[in-house]
């Protein structure tokens, strides 16, 4: 499950108590850039409905009442400006430090502090019965809609089948499109306020639908799921309870920024690599201040700029945020913003900020350079995982460099 992307709505309280204007909202993944594409609207459109008849027979087979199909798809047409941002994505090439920038701005944490105060008597009460601390909550809020200021305004049915259609996951978008259709029939909203992201996510907190069938609440008790709304009450206790049957950890953080040691082995420095945090003090791993870290449970080392940025042992919540969004700079992002909005302090360690993030063609002319000289990545594909980090740190300990893993610029400049 992944939530969303976009949105453009004003909740009237949040803004009215912000210090400042909203900022937009910061997912790390694929922007669109509205290039001009040719389509045949007429065409399209009916080649559209010809695929909504055909799709009637299987939503019907799925569950899905005549009168709730007919009162969705009521007006529905090819949406050319859906398929044209499908396809015209630009890719997601900030740095961490450039992330965390916006992510953590000073703009972002004194809205968050504000929309903490406007909706604390609602926020304790939603962590009181899921254990998800409400900081993190707002966390998500603030990355997802800037507080609920950017929700999305496509009409979600429409985008749904337009991309189910025409997209290039149609079996993906069907399945969303059978999720749509399931929350219409059950009353929660009625097709017309069913607005979100052109890729379908919806609300506050941005929920794609099947998530929305799986893990939203009814929190103010009226009989609906209501993430739409100006009220942020259904979608802040559904993201926390979202958080909560994914195993989050009461009292846990998602991570702790650390010192490393002069020699330490940077191989060690692996999620797959778990220790507690007084192990990791025997190997010379010590909180800011020169202390052991609690052990709030096992971590890991965590280097997202590698040996030139900051350190975290990071824990089990950070893996249930990545159950939101993979990205390492998104899980980072809601943490810090947490944990700035709790009164916590800013990130101690710089960051090579002289250095810049690799485009996808120099993600892959790197994957082929390190092959070449004999360090596999195992395949081209553009993708920094744990293959190709292992190839990288084979390649600095063959070159006599910090083995850290890290796909930075001087790096692949050293490979040419």
């Amino acid at each position: 499950m992944r939530f969303a992307v976009l949105a453009t709505f004003v909740v009237a309280g949040v803004a009215q108590a912000n210090p400042g204007p909203p900022e937009r909202s910061l997912r790390p993944e694929l922007r669109p850039e509205l290039h001009a594409i040719t389509v045949q609207g007429a065409s399209n459109n009916r080649g559209l409905q010809r695929w909504i008849s055909d799709f009637r027979v299987r939503a019907s087979a799925q569950g899905i009442s005549t009168q709730a199909f007919d009162a969705a798809f009521r007006g529905v047409r090819y949406n050319a400006d859906v398929i044209q941002r499908d396809r015209n994505q630009s890719e997601f090439t900030k740095t961490i430090w450039e992330y965390l920038d916006s992510a953590a701005s000073d703009l972002r944490v004194r809205n968050g502090q504000a929309a903490l105060r406007q909706n604390e008597g609602l926020l304790n009460a939603i962590e009181a019965r899921y254990g998800v601390e409400k900081e993190v909550v707002v966390a998500v809020w603030g990355l997802e809609s800037s507080f609920g200021a950017f929700r999305g305004d496509e009409p979600l049915i429409e985008a749904l089948a337009t991309l189910a259609y025409d997209g290039r996951r149609g079996r993906f978008f069907e399945q969303q499109l059978i999720a749509a259709l399931k929350i219409i029939q059950s009353g929660d909203v009625a097709p017309s306020d069913m607005t979100g992201s052109w890729a379908g996510a919806m609300g506050h907190t941005q929920f794609i639908p099947t998530s929305y069938l799986a893990y939203a609440v009814d929190f103010t008790g009226d009989g609906k799921r209501d993430i739409w709304s100006d009220d942020p009450a259904d979608a802040l206790a559904s993201t926390a309870s979202y958080l909560a049957n994914f195993g989050w950890i009461s009292g846990q953080p998602w991570g702790v920024e650390v010192r490393l040691p002069n020699g330490f082995d940077y191989t060690q420095a692996n999620r797959r690599i778990q220790r507690l945090p007084s192990e990791w003090a025997r190997m010379g791993v010590t909180g800011l201040n020169g202390r052991v870290v609690r052990d709030y449970g096992d971590a890991s080392v965590l280097l997202p700029a590698g040996a030139q940025g900051a350190a975290f042992l990071i824990f089990h919540n950070f893996s249930v945020i990545e159950r939101y969004n993979t990205a390492d700079a998104y899980v980072i992002g809601v943490g810090h913003l947490s944990d700035r909005i709790a009164g916590g302090g800013a990130i101690q360690a710089s960051w090579p900020r002289g250095d810049r993030a690799l485009v996808f063609g120099e993600r892959q002319e790197l994957q082929r350079r390190l092959t070449a000289a004999g360090h596999s990545t195992q395949g081209i594909d553009g993708r920094i995982g744990p293959l190709t980090i292992d190839a990288i740190r084979s390649y600095q300990r063959s070159q006599g460099l910090v083995p850290d893993g890290y796909a930075s610029l001087s790096l692949l400049m050293r490979l040419r």
